[in-house]
């Protein structure tokens, strides 16, 4: 709202002052102190509210240390992140921009499905919540919609540079040449970003075309159920991650932040074109989202640390992953998630394995056996005697890691 105010303050007054909001990097800095201020200051009022409406955690007894300190500690914290993003999104970002409106969508879809989640648990005395088939649910639909608008909107295009060989003929002509001039016309397309390879680039289109190239038109397909599994997957791996204190908001901020940095150079065509990527139009607006996100996680930490004065619940975990997807696949990085999202991977992987195997032995030898002491894998370690502040912090260094290690691909190819 604010960017539109000031834009036309600047066109129509010359307003002094009014032309710093057409500068990204003003905007996202703005959104992200306007989103640590909302965080830190009203969210002691949240916390304060939940305590009254007595929505504290129940703790199931799993036999870890300090468990039972943790009984009654308020949840669905979520809340606080939602709002602490929103505000300044709506303030300063370009509304009318398509990525900024899937953001808020995917925000306010999988913010109400868990925080149906946490009220079931809480107000309807039901420590199970929300049925898993829902939940489910929920994820495909928004994967739907995310699929489906990214696919057939008019304003998701990319561009790609031209055939080196006629790079080289206009770079000679003129050595001067303007960055655009290298790149072709916007396109729709479905192609997306793959790591380590020399020709980093994937189509979605070529999952059929290899068939029949008559089957192109039924890509739109392919790409929506891509969309589902990574929209399911990744709200699914923070919903895990969130199981002790700080662990999920702190590696969330370093995976998003990293997106920011991808969304940035994505839609910039001089840094585009200088990291030989595909340049994304309009995508770099996602950069506000992704700072009022920032500072909403950093600002949510000031509570969530150990010891936790309050927990994010599904109404923030569940949020968090569909967010992150989105961001993904919106900037064509959905393929380096594995790796950007290890943690999430890890803690999905742990249960997965330790679910398995439990069944699998348990039908060869009439007992079921274990891998881990517990899953997910941060409470294997805590059953192995580590500190809660010290499994966050290593997991934090593992976060930052692969995050350098996700920058890294755009040039090891």
């Amino acid at each position: 709202m604010l960017y539109y105010l000031f834009d036309y303050l600047e066109k129509q007054f010359q307003f002094p002052g009014a032309s710093l909001f057409g500068f990204l990097t003003f905007r996202a800095a703005i959104a992200m102190i306007l989103s640590l201020l909302i965080s830190i200051v009203y969210g002691k009022r949240i916390i304060r509210y939940l305590q009254r409406q007595q929505v504290g955690e129940t703790i199931r007894d799993l036999g870890l240390e300090g468990q039972a300190e943790k009984a009654g500690t308020p949840t669905m914290g979520g809340i606080i992140i939602i709002l602490a993003t929103l505000i300044p999104v709506l303030l300063l970002a370009k509304l009318a921009n398509i990525y900024i409106i899937l953001l808020i969508v995917t925000t306010v879809w999988m913010g109400a499905i868990g925080f149906i989640d946490d009220y079931i648990k809480k107000f309807k005395n039901d420590k199970d919540g929300l049925k898993g088939k829902f939940k489910v649910l929920g994820q495909v639909g928004l994967g739907i919609i995310i699929g489906a608008t990214l696919y057939f909107h008019q304003d998701v295009t990319m561009k790609e540079k031209l055939p080196i060989e006629q790079q080289k003929v206009l770079l000679a002509e003129n050595p001067d040449i303007e960055p655009s001039k290298l790149f072709e016309a916007e396109e729709k397309s479905t192609k997306t970003t793959i790591p380590f390879v020399k020709n980093n680039e994937f189509d979605y289109a070529d999952l059929v075309t290899w068939i029949s190239p008559s089957l192109e038109k039924y890509a739109w397909i392919i790409f929506i159920l891509a969309a589902i599994f990574i929209i399911t997957a990744v709200s699914n791996g923070a919903n895990l991650t969130d199981g002790i204190d700080g662990l999920a908001a702190g590696t969330s901020a370093i995976i998003v932040l990293t997106l920011g940095i991808f969304a940035w150079v994505s839609g910039n065509i001089i840094f585009s074109e200088y990291l030989n990527i595909m340049y994304i139009p309009r995508v770099e607006e996602i950069t506000i989202y992704i700072a009022a996100f920032v500072g909403a996680l950093i600002g949510f930490l000031w509570y969530n640390t150990y010891p936790a004065q309050v927990f994010m619940g599904d109404t923030g975990s569940l949020t968090i992953g569909g967010i992150i997807a989105v961001i993904a696949i919106a900037v064509r990085k959905e393929w380096l998630i594995p790796i950007l999202c290890g943690i999430f991977l890890a803690e999905n992987l742990s249960v997965v394995m330790q679910v398995s195997y439990f069944k699998y032995t348990r039908k060869k030898y009439g007992e079921g056996r274990r891998i881990f002491k517990m899953s997910p894998l941060h409470h294997h370690y805590q059953k192995s005697g580590y500190h809660e502040s010290k499994i966050v912090t290593r997991f934090w260094i593992i976060g930052i890691l692969l995050a350098i290690l996700t920058i890294v691909t755009l040039k090891i190819r």
